[in-house]
């Protein structure tokens, strides 16, 4: 068990495209889910990509228990580890909504992702994983997703006026304030 540090905004690592995982039973990569799992528990994240702890393979967890104090409005997603995933939009909708991330601490900004889509790969333990899913459950498998490709919510903003620091958001009344 190890709560590895998480990579900020400007480490070149973040920007790598990651690599295919080969071998799901590879012991290093049971070692990556351990640490990824007690990570975004210490870091309260709704997800945490491979990336963001300087694994550069594509591999992504997300979800889990209940709401997500970051984010205490939106609806609890259930505990996914995906590997090697693949997105699929399900139809042109996109919705633009408030995201933050573990590795732009303290910012948030709206940024547009597609409002249904479907999401493939594989499990820890081999097994295919096959969703089809919408709203924030859409929007967190996205945003983990970029990670693998090397992007940062920041890139994707629509309008980067809509990008700021948490108090001064929530002092304008732009998003909720989260509970202390």
């Amino acid at each position: 068990m190890a709560v590895r540090t998480v990579l900020r905004l400007g480490d070149p690592r973040l920007r790598q495209r990651a690599q295919v995982v080969a071998d799901v039973r590879d012991p290093a990569l049971r070692q990556l889910i351990v640490d990824l799992e007690d990570t975004m528990a210490a870091c309260s994240g709704a997800g945490l990509a491979a990336p963001q702890i300087g694994v550069p393979l594509r591999v992504v967890l997300f979800g889990g228990g209940g709401p997500n104090p970051r984010y205490p409005d939106a609806p609890a997603i259930p505990r996914t580890l995906l590997i090697n995933p693949v997105l699929t939009p399900l139809g042109p909708e996109r919705e633009e909504a408030w995201e933050g991330c573990l590795s732009v601490p303290g910012l948030r900004g709206r940024v547009p992702r597609w409002l249904r889509l479907r999401y493939q790969g594989i499990d820890g333990e081999g097994q295919p994983v096959d969703r089809s899913v919408e709203g924030f459950h859409a929007r967190v498998v996205q945003h983990e997703c970029d990670h693998l490709d090397g992007l940062l919510f920041p890139d994707r903003l629509s309008d980067p006026t809509a990008f700021g620091f948490i108090p001064e958001l929530e002092a304008a009344g732009l998003i909720p304030a989260v509970p202390a």
